[in-house]
């Protein structure tokens, strides 16, 4: 038989672990940072592009994307050239996929905190982008189905598995969630509403999180394990199982992030009962993935790599036990929208995707530059203290939620709530967001030995840019099954048939959750007072997507009988048909705004953007100063609009040509209002004075667009007339 040599590209390795280091230690800044603005809120007051609400989707797309992306290109370029025998298709499309993507980040970066945002989730990057992240992946899946193709390895080992499902499934979620009707070159609409958009964010979201934060990362453990152990890995049949099993519930388990919303009940119940079968594929992993570590926990006592990745996949398994068991609807009305599922994100974040890429990375940088580690001890080191970090940081955040959920829903024998304002829930906590911070910064300590003991290691060897290999070409096979061949033996040769059966695996519970939602009107009743935003009120809307405010305050009254107390009546599906994109949010760290409307003066909003303690003392909310000195934007305003009746809103060709004189009055009228505190009328007059010729009429200021938004919250529908 031919023997052929080759080379492996190591470069392409080395630039994705260089990236992973580097994004890391910037993500975790940004992450220690905001854990220290819930201590100090005006640590930045003034500075519009380092306030909470813009950094905080900086944190969470640095860490996902920029450090945990960047670990998963590393590792996947570097097990699929020695699975599969042969280098990578195309060192143009490695370098294309290393730029590209870096470019994306740096993309990122700038625009997040300029206050470019979509709002969503985990997507919150706006259209020019998601285009980019979308070519970038293509060339990604292009590259690895091509090395597929040319391999020299008979069989696909369970790692490219979990690399093909992985390609796929960000690419659809990807596509479908990021739909929108561009409005500039850095503003954009989505092209789902209210509860639909809440369907497809969350199908997106959760599955961001289990297809890119998950299956790539278990590719990872079931080649990098293995090999750190010298063992083979504990049990083919079950790693089929697990494979097969976990893709196709995965996709379905997203509605349990909407429980007891106005998303279909249906809807909920599906998601429940897929986030609780979730249990059983997702320990089958974590069991595969301890057990192939049987006789060699000797090892593991003296490797930090193995450490490592023992509290990795620890950390898998504790976040896919919570999981399922948050989705519970009676746990999750305990749970969502407190610091509870911070802890749980974080778990995930830190132990199985923070430490199983540490693991990699020291066991892959003295093998890429043929020398040793530069200390042992640093690198045990880092682990204790990253395991310390992990530990303060979930551990309090666990408590901080269970006391707000008993704090929220504690009623006095009248029938009033014992905590009426919610600030005193806020206050009971701060001791938790305190060790959360010293947790974070232990953390980061880890990462930066890692930093310095990379460093030291790249210096002490050489550089191997093309490794040297030779394998057997791949002789011509049956592309029928052959006597004795089992069916997954026989689809593990055939790379493209794997690709579709995964793809029609997490396609299903899309369809089935997705297109009734969509299709079905019924299944999003309407009312009939609720009516469009004024233009007005639609560019205090975009400024409230653009300040980050849907990452502390939710816009979802849940049928409990402590947030009708607290908020008023609960929120209906038919209240959001007009909202491209929902603001539902996820967390409280500050009270529900959907019935805010008409609750306070517009001189209160005023002042609590100006200075949030001034109303409420004890507030962790930053200011809001630049909304009160900038004039507002209104170039785009009609765009604008006409983009909301392409996407069904039903804004007439009146209310599109009199857009600008319906703001102008609309903000005149709220202007006459802040004139009637004698205390803001001097001092606007005294603003006015210092302005010169610069100087901006208040209705013409973004604050009073944001005042013209909050007060139309939750306005629309009378209770009484519903209930009748």
């Amino acid at each position: 038989m031919e023997v052929q040599q080759f080379y492996y590209d190591n470069k392409v390795v080395k630039n994705f672990l260089y990236a992973t280091i580097f994004w890391g230690v910037v993500g975790m800044i940004v992450g220690l940072l905001l854990a220290f603005l819930f201590l100090f809120p005006n640590l930045t007051d003034g500075i519009s592009w380092l306030s909470f609400g813009r950094l905080r989707p900086l944190h969470t797309n640095a860490v996902i994307f920029a450090f945990v992306g960047n670990a998963i290109f590393a590792g996947v370029y570097y097990s699929t050239q020695r699975l599969l025998k042969a280098r990578m298709y195309s060192d143009v499309l490695s370098k294309i996929n290393f730029w590209g993507w870096q470019l994306i980040i740096v993309a990122a970066a700038i625009t997040l905190p300029l206050g470019f945002s979509s709002s969503k989730e985990y997507a919150e990057l706006e259209w020019p982008i998601d285009i980019a992240i979308a070519i970038v992946w293509v060339v990604f899946g292009a590259n690895l189905i091509g090395t597929m193709i040319k391999r020299r390895q008979r069989h696909l080992y369970v790692a490219i598995w979990f690399y093909i499902a992985t390609f796929v499934t960000v690419a659809v979620l990807h596509i479908f969630n990021s739909l929108a009707v561009p409005v500039s070159a850095f503003k954009s609409y989505s092209v789902y509403a209210g509860v639909q958009d809440a369907l497809v964010q969350w199908w997106y979201g959760h599955n961001a999180v289990a297809f890119f934060l998950t299956t790539p990362f278990l590719g990872l453990m079931y080649y990098f394990v293995p090999k750190a152990a010298n063992r083979p890995v504990y049990s083919y049949r079950l790693s089929i199982i697990h494979f097969w099993s976990l893709i196709f519930i995965y996709i379905w388990a997203g509605p349990h992030h909407l429980l007891y919303t106005a998303l279909p009940e249906w809807a909920q119940n599906l998601g429940v009962a897929f986030s609780v079968m979730l249990l059983l594929p997702s320990w089958g992993g974590m069991i595969n993935g301890l057990l192939t570590l049987r006789g060699a926990w000797d090892k593991v006592r003296t490797d930090p790599v193995l450490k490592f990745m023992v509290v990795a996949i620890t950390g898998y398994g504790m976040a896919t036990f919570e999981g399922p068991m948050l989705s519970l609807k009676n746990v999750n009305a305990i749970g969502h929208f407190t610091d509870w599922i911070i802890a749980h994100v974080h778990v995930g974040a830190l132990a199985w995707n923070g430490f199983l890429a540490f693991g990699m990375i020291y066991w892959l940088i003295p093998r890429l530059f043929k020398t040793k580690l530069y200390s042992i001890g640093l690198a045990n080191f880092h682990f204790w203290v990253g395991t310390l970090g992990i530990i303060m940081y979930a551990l309090p955040l666990y408590v901080a939620g269970f006391t707000q959920a008993s704090m929220w829903k504690q009623f006095n024998p009248d029938g009033t709530l014992v905590y009426g304002n919610f600030l005193e829930t806020v206050t009971e906590i701060m001791p938790m967001y305190w060790m959360r911070a010293i947790g974070g910064t232990l953390y980061l300590t880890g990462m930066l030995v890692l930093v310095y003991n990379v460093i030291l290691t790249v210096k002490n060897g050489s550089k191997v840019t093309d490794e040297l290999a030779e394998a057997a070409a791949l002789p011509n096979v049956s592309k029928s099954r052959v006597g004795g061949e089992g069916w997954h033996s026989w689809l593990e040769r055939k790379p493209i048939k794997l690709t579709i059966y995964a793809t029609i695996a997490i396609l299903i519970g899309g369809i089935v959750q997705i297109v009734p939602t969509i299709m079905v009107k019924s299944n999003i009743p309407t009312i009939s007072s609720v009516k469009p935003y004024t233009a007005l009120e639609l560019e205090g809307r975009d400024l409230y997507i653009r300040e980050g405010c849907v990452g502390c305050h939710s816009q979802m009254v849940r049928p409990f009988r402590s947030e009708v107390e607290r908020y008023g009546d609960y929120s209906k599906a038919g209240e959001f048909v007009y909202d491209h994109p929902f603001l539902w949010g996820s967390k409280r760290t500050g009270p529900d705004l959907h019935r805010i409307g008409g609750k306070y003066s517009d001189n209160w909003h005023f002042n609590h953007m100006y200075d949030p303690q001034s109303t409420s003392s004890g507030s962790i909310m930053p200011s809001y100063k630049w909304m009160i000195k900038d004039e507002l934007d209104k170039s785009n305003t009609v765009t604008k609009l006409e983009a909301m009746v392409t996407l069904g809103v039903p804004y007439t060709e009146e209310d599109i040509a009199n857009a600008q004189a319906d703001m102008l009055a609309q903000g005149t009228q709220i202007e006459k209002n802040l004139y009637n505190d004698p205390d803001f009328a001097s001092s606007y007059e005294a603003d006015k004075a210092a302005g010169g010729e610069d100087f901006v009429e208040m209705r013409n200021r973004e604050i009073v667009a944001i005042i013209a938004y909050l007060q139309r919250l939750g306005t629309d529908i009378n209770v009484k007339d519903l209930e009748e």
